[in-house]
């Protein structure tokens, strides 16, 4: 069971499960049995009539077969709620909820989709100002309490002011708090006092050109970039093919890595990676959801993840 919510709350759902599964017998019939005839008199035991086909030569004690008990103190457990835009082609949702602790739910909705590879061009509109607003507006209906913009090319593409813009954008939308992945990625990089980083991306060049630049604005130096030029299908990209492009991107000198894009698979590897390299290694969607979280006052999943760690530092 999860020790990592906090305190002066309702029950997780595991905790719940335990909860009903202690008060509760389970019944393999309906729940409410058929009335008994005159003819079928039967015992009533807690309220609930056993059937006459528990009466046989077993005993009364085959009418426990068919009770249940409605737990009456067991309420749902409360839940906070995130709300994020993804680009159209997001194929990692799983992901995102495994930074998640179990009160807090996902709101998860698509940018339009756009005809182009994965290009300067795509992330440019998937930066479209109309479409986030649309987006964010249609997350409010469940009330999140922040909202986060999961997307690291198109929250870089346009330099600090793009970025600005964007997360402006989303409040103007109506959300109570706001997140990008890019800005997200400079806090966490001020959290974790790393100033010279080594840089892993999926992109082509001019892409991750794009993300060296939107580093330098915030005084972050690129020591080394490895970008492995893919136009599409990025969430295939395997575990082993991640790792050894971060083998390959860092330096003495780097005092973290960072692997860009959102659908790019990272959250087994990031710890591993970080024990074998001796420093930091952090991700797109682990920035995005560990922001978003810090924003509604709430810690991400991630055991011996050094940016989750420095969390918990810095709140202490």
């Amino acid at each position: 069971m999860r020790t990592d919510l906090t305190t002066g709350r309702g029950p997780s759902g595991d905790e719940q499960e335990e909860l009903v599964m202690e008060q509760w017998v389970e019944a393999p019939t309906a729940l409410a049995p058929p009335a008994p005839t005159a003819d079928t008199a039967a015992p009533v035991v807690n309220g609930w009539a056993a059937g006459p086909a528990h009466l046989d030569a077993h005993g009364p004690s085959r009418a426990l077969d068919n009770v249940v008990e409605i737990p009456a103190l067991v309420e749902p457990p409360g839940q906070s709620g995130v709300g994020v835009v993804a680009p159209f082609d997001f194929a990692l949702d799983r992901e995102l909820w495994r930074w998640t602790p179990d009160d807090v739910s996902l709101y998860i909705t698509r940018l339009p989709f756009v005809p182009v590879p994965v290009t300067v061009d795509m992330a440019s509109a998937l930066s479209d100002d109309g479409n986030v607003r649309r987006a964010t507006r249609d997350l409010l209906v469940p009330e999140p309490l922040v909202v986060g913009y999961a997307c690291a090319s198109g929250s870089f593409v346009h330099g600090a002011a793009g970025e600005r813009r964007l997360h402006a954008g989303i409040l103007e939308a109506g959300a109570p708090a706001a997140v990008t992945t890019s800005g997200a990625l400079v806090r966490a990089l001020e959290a974790l006092q790393a100033r010279r980083v080594a840089v892993v991306t999926p992109y082509v060049d001019s892409v991750t050109e794009r993300l060296l630049a939107f580093l330098s604005e915030h005084g972050v130096d690129t020591v080394s970039s490895v970008g492995l030029g893919l136009l599409n299908h990025i969430w295939k990209v395997t575990y082993s093919e991640v790792a050894q492009a971060v083998r390959d991107a860092d330096r003495p000198d780097a005092q973290a890595v960072f692997i860009s894009c959102t659908n790019v698979l990272t959250y087994d590897i990031i710890a591993p990676l970080e024990r074998a390299l001796g420093k930091p290694v952090i991700a797109a969607n682990q920035v995005t959801m560990w922001s978003a979280l810090a924003a509604i006052g709430r810690r991400a999943i991630g055991a011996g993840q050094r940016l989750v760690d420095a969390t918990d530092r810095t709140a202490a």
